[in-house]
């Protein structure tokens, strides 16, 4: 078992060790040093930036402005207070219409950005750009379910993935992804019974948020673990671990320990 004391940087076969084990992994978002250096010091496992700061950091109303400048940045700041989980940067909306493309902006995140692992939305659309990353030893999490990146085109922020047929092309989309050569997979607001569905169809770890219990590992946004979500409700995944604690230090300590010991998402934050 990890824990805090253990120095090691994780990495893609920790994380894929972890799994077969049945360890969870624990995952957050931060988009600077300090932060960053809290939720090493706690026992995350990955560290995502993510460009949820478009909303959390620069105030905007969704993910679309966010740049790869602005990943980059962010993802070179945290690489400095990160030292021993996994760092993943998002790559933002437009960063990858071609293969091309993909493989030149997601090179800068680990060059210049320090970045171990890069983060991309979309399904079968995205198969080849993953199989052309990670041919280059770019390795690569797939985002399924929810893509905030597409809100435009959805409409709203609803539940991915209720009706049979989009379920079962889900679990087809999630295994041409690792066929590709993914080596995570990110499920967002999806039904728990189609994410254990996900997560026992691939060989690969399965993260989830709103996905229910049975995925993993669990990722959430920094700001909605401390109560901080911006100008709205707290999604319905989502908890305020800073609620009756009397430090920052301690609500990511228990984020960690409650996705760890398989307290945090209960069964009121899935779907």
């Amino acid at each position: 078992m990890s824990s805090h004391k253990d120095i090691r940087r994780t990495t893609v076969t920790r994380l894929h060790t972890m799994k077969a084990e049945g360890e969870k992994i624990a995952c957050l978002t931060a988009y600077d040093a300090s932060f960053a250096r809290v939720l090493d010091a706690a026992g995350m496992d990955v560290i995502l930036v993510g460009d949820s700061l478009g909303m959390v950091v620069q105030g905007h109303d969704t993910t679309v402005p966010v740049t790869v400048d602005d990943v980059l940045y962010h993802t070179r700041s945290v690489a400095r207070g990160c030292t021993r989980a996994l760092l993943m940067a998002d790559m933002p909306f437009m960063s990858y219409p071609t293969s091309e493309a993909a493989l030149h902006n997601a090179a800068r995140f680990l060059q210049e950005g320090g970045a171990q692992m890069v983060k991309l939305e979309g399904g079968a659309a995205q198969i080849e750009t993953v199989r052309r990353l990670s041919e280059n030893g770019i390795p690569v999490c797939a985002h399924l379910g929810l893509k905030p990146q597409s809100i435009h085109k959805l409409g709203a922020y609803r539940v991915q993935g209720r009706d049979a047929a989009a379920a079962d092309a889900m679990v087809k989309e999630a295994q041409g992804l690792v066929e590709a050569g993914a080596d995570l997979l990110l499920l967002e607001c999806v039904p728990t019974r189609l994410a254990n569905r996900i997560r026992d169809a691939v060989p690969i770890p399965v993260i989830g948020i709103g996905a229910g219990a049975g995925c993993d590992g669990q990722i959430l946004v920094l700001h909605d673990v401390l109560g901080l979500t911006p100008g709205a409700q707290m999604p319905r995944f989502a908890k305020d671990f800073l609620a009756g604690k009397d430090s920052i230090r301690g609500a990511i300590e228990d984020y960690v320990a409650q996705v760890k010991n398989g307290r945090f998402p209960a069964p009121e934050h899935g779907f």
